[in-house]
């Protein structure tokens, strides 16, 4: 048994360890679904996980993201923007009559085809939001109670799908991925005492655009994690 268990703890040591996440875009779009840029994309992106975790019962990851016990403890801060100290952001939540913010931060969000865009994900009591930090635009605002599942793998990696049936759904990458997912179970159940579906796999669909399904495949290679997005 003492072996077993140096051997998993093993594991979850090396899972943690920093990776190099590579992506590949295969067959992408024809069309953006947000503002324009500038032609190419980047091949690799390299993302740390984050060190930030909350205690183990209110982990969503049932099993398959495990943390260092050193880690369980450790408080979340939520808000990495100062919120507060933004009239913008302010004033955007407050028009739409949101309350609280549980979280604000930078991420990486995946365009329709295929570009890595940084937008600010701001989540709320209510709403998650997506906003273009360099024009103070809102891109998207999505209810919390539109939010069906969330989709990731069981590696050590930096991607989040957000699935919205009602709509289309949203692919992010952010080393604070922990958090986020923790706070949308809370959060939904909070507001509607139904708990968010959490799945892992390392192979999963999402809608990209309305008529477009592109699938994202995780694999574990040498010194890291090799992403690939498909389309369908």
């Amino acid at each position: 048994m003492a072996q077993k268990s140096e051997a998993r703890f093993a594991k979850i040591d090396r899972l943690r360890s920093n990776r190099r996440v590579q992506i590949e875009d295969s067959k992408p779009a024809r069309f953006d679904d947000d503002d324009e840029e500038e032609e190419g994309s980047h091949s690799s992106i390299k993302l740390r996980p984050s060190e930030k975790n909350v205690t183990e019962d209110q982990e969503p990851f049932m099993g398959f993201k495990v943390r260092r016990k050193a880690s369980l403890h450790r408080d979340y801060k939520g808000d990495y923007l100062d919120v507060p100290s933004n009239p913008f952001l302010m004033k955007l939540i407050g028009k739409q009559g949101d309350s609280q913010v549980l979280f604000a931060d930078k991420a990486l969000k995946f365009t329709g085809s295929g570009k890595m865009k940084r937008r600010i994900l701001l989540i709320t009591d209510f709403a998650i939001y997506i906003i273009d930090p360099e024009t103070d635009t809102l891109k998207r605002r999505i209810a919390l109670a539109a939010v069906e599942r969330l989709c990731l793998s069981e590696l050590s990696d930096n991607f989040f799908a957000i699935i919205v049936p009602t709509e289309y759904d949203l692919l992010m990458a952010s080393t604070r991925k922990t958090e986020i997912v923790t706070l949308l179970v809370d959060a939904t159940k909070s507001m509607s005492d139904y708990e968010l579906e959490v799945v892992f796999s390392n192979s999963f669909e999402y809608n990209a655009a309305s008529d477009l399904v592109k699938e994202v495949q995780f694999e574990e290679v040498e010194g890291g994690v090799k992403t690939r997005i498909l389309r369908k």
